[in-house]
């Protein structure tokens, strides 16, 4: 655990270049936006995200997972669980914690203002996957350190959990080709970039479906699951209603975007069938 953050880093690096080669050479959508716009901007507010949880956790869910095992708490320290149960048990609950965290983020008004942002990019490629309010990456490491008091994981289980989420959400927002028969296979046990696009769409009711980011099981299991979009992938349209203007992928206007109103449209709107 000694090289943790170099070992983080490594993985990050590494899937992103993987992820926007491939894109380069097998392209699955035509982009129209310059990506000088948006991945100066996806990646300022990355490094925005990166330095604001330094500032604000002290520590994080892999040393607090090593201070929560030297002490004892939580459920399989209690349990006192086999490693391998404790490993494979905290994985799967820490990527359920995740997709219901997903899901609350969509359906809760005040959390939906902040999780726009992410949906409001008018592309989908590997940069978005890290498109993240500073306020929902705040909020979203406090649920996961509250989830690591709560089971007491092995910090082991915590790294390989942060290592994978990264990297898939990068994977599955990448703009990467895949076959048709590779997908059908991969999806069974990943969540692949053509099923998590659909959750991208324009349209309300499949921007709310397929909210798994590493595994598609809990979508399967709670009726969220939406195998294509209703457009087709490479005719359906990325992004908001509310935010279609070039300018609202700068910096500044996605840093704000939480005060703006809920819009028109929406799932929000008093009498909307959506809601």
């Amino acid at each position: 655990m000694a090289n943790e953050a170099s070992l983080r880093l490594a993985f990050f690096v590494g899937v992103f270049v993987l992820m926007a080669s491939l894109a380069l050479l097998s392209l699955r959508r035509r982009q129209t936006v310059p990506k000088t716009i948006r991945w100066s901007n996806n990646l300022l507010i990355v490094a925005l995200d990166t330095a604001l949880l330094r500032v604000a956790f002290p520590i994080l869910a892999i040393g607090l997972a090593m201070a929560v095992e030297a002490r004892g708490w939580g459920l399989f320290n209690v349990l006192d669980a086999p490693f391998w149960l404790a490993f494979v048990a905290s994985f799967l609950l820490l990527d359920l914690a995740i997709y219901l965290q997903h899901v609350m983020f969509h359906l809760v008004p005040v959390f939906w203002r902040v999780h726009r942002m992410h949906h409001a990019d008018l592309e989908i490629d590997v940069t978005t996957g890290l498109r993240f309010h500073p306020i929902e990456i705040l909020l979203s490491m406090a649920i996961k350190l509250g989830m690591v008091v709560l089971l007491g994981p092995p910090a082991a289980a915590v790294l390989a959990f942060e290592i994978a989420l990264n990297a898939t959400s990068m994977f599955n927002h990448s703009n990467v080709w895949i076959p048709a028969s590779v997908d059908r296979i991969l999806r069974r046990f990943i969540v692949t970039p053509d099923m998590h696009r659909v959750h991208h769409s324009v349209h309300p009711e499949e921007t709310d479906s397929n909210f798994g980011f590493n595994l598609p099981w809990w979508d399967w299991m709670f009726g969220t699951y939406r195998a294509q979009p209703r457009d087709g992938h490479l005719a359906m349209t990325i992004g908001l209603e509310q935010f279609r203007n070039r300018r609202d992928l700068w910096i500044d206007r996605m840093l704000l975007q939480p005060l703006q109103p809920l819009g028109t449209g929406t799932r929000f709107e008093p009498g909307n069938d959506q809601s």
